[in-house]
Order: structure tokens, then C-alpha cells, then sequence
């Protein structure tokens, strides 16, 4: 008769495949993709072929160029002052004439308002990088979130965040978020 041969004691094999594994879950990084998060606006109603006319003083138009260099209506601009530029369009607190219209409206819970007719056109060369999109994006959506929260404070004595339904529903009614994004050209290129 043959002699056996001895088997490998394998038991504390999957507990050493265990560990390993759960070491490099806890130290590896796993990249997350960066998002925007926006609501779409409402499709046009079925009887309505093209959307209303803007006039030119209700928009404010920031282009990025494929350098990352910012224009403001035309002037050169700093990533550092949108979000002030964009307030001061959207609020238009002097009621300059050069500054977007505002319409009367009755908003519950907070009364007749003067709400901006204010867009903002984002605009942006093929070339621009992404980081520098998103950092104007977040400086857009930061000039709207600090008015959001200037008129929470003014109406409810909260911010934005700690209001309710009903009451965030006010004031995103009073402050709308206008910003409408254009398709990438190639400098040069035109529409």
C-alpha cells in the first residue's frame, strides 16, 4: 500500500483573504465623480412652439474661455467677484435701468415681492477644464444660496436650509435659480 501524502491545512487561508481584502477597501481611495446638481426647467406648455424673448438687460452673460479666463458682459472678469457680480444683477437693489426688470408678485407667506426677470448665460469654449466649469457653477449657485438665505433670514429669522417645506417653497419662488447654460463652441466657431 502507498503512503499518503500530507494535505495542506488551509483553514486560516480565507481568514488571511479576508483581512487583506478589508485592509485594501479602508486605505485605497475610490474616486467619486463631481456632479451638478440642478433641476431642470419645466418643458414649454404644448401650444408653445419657442420660448418667450429675453431682453438684453435681463441677462448676464459669463463666458469661459479654453485659458479658464472669465468675461462679465463682455468685461474681463475674476473667478473672485461672480458671485458678487451675479447678486448685484439678480437683486438689482437700485433699480438701475441697465439691471434686469422685476415683476410684482404675490408669494404666499411672504406677501407682494419684486422678483428679478434675471438670467445668468453660462457660456463655455470646448477647451475650458472642467475644475474651472465647476468653480463657476459653485460661485452661481453661491450668489443665489446667500440671497436665498439673506431674504430666509429677513422673513423667517432662519436660514434656507432650516426653513420648511412651504416656507423654502416661498422664497425659491422669490429667488429663482435663472441660469441657462449654452452648447461649447470652439472659439471662432458661431452659431
Amino acid at each position: 500500500m502507498g503512503r499518503k501524502t500530507p494535505g495542506l491545512n488551509t483553514s486560516s487561508m480565507s481568514d488571511i483573504s479576508f483581512l487583506l481584502l478589508a485592509f485594501f477597501l479602508l486605505v485605497s481611495n475610490i474616486n467619486t465623480d463631481q456632479g451638478i446638481a440642478r433641476r431642470l426647467p419645466p418643458p414649454l406648455p404644448p401650444n408653445q412652439e419657442k420660448p418667450p424673448e429675453v431682453k438684453e438687460r435681463n441677462i448676464f452673460v459669463v463666458k469661459i474661455n479654453s485659458k479658464d479666463r472669465l468675461l462679465f458682459n463682455g468685461e474681463i472678469g475674476d473667478i473672485h467677484d461672480l458671485k458678487d457680480r451675479a447678486k448685484e444683477f439678480l437683486g438689482n437693489p437700485a433699480n438701475d435701468p441697465n439691471l434686469p426688470e422685476k415683476i410684482k408678485m404675490d408669494i404666499p407667506m411672504l406677501g407682494s415681492m419684486d422678483v428679478s426677470k434675471g438670467i445668468i448665460s453660462l457660456q463655455n469654449d470646448r477647451g475650458t477644464s472642467y475644475d474651472m466649469y465647476v468653480a463657476v457653477q459653485n460661485e452661481l449657485q453661491a450668489a443665489i444660496i446667500e440671497m436665498r438665505n439673506e431674504l430666509s433670514q429677513e422673513k423667517f429669522g432662519r436660514k434656507y436650509v432650516d426653513l420648511n417645506v412651504q416656507q423654502a417653497e416661498a422664497i425659491d419662488q422669490a429667488i429663482p435659480i435663472a441660469i441657462s447654460e449654452a452648447e461649447p463652441t470652439k472659439v471662432g466657431e458661431r452659431k
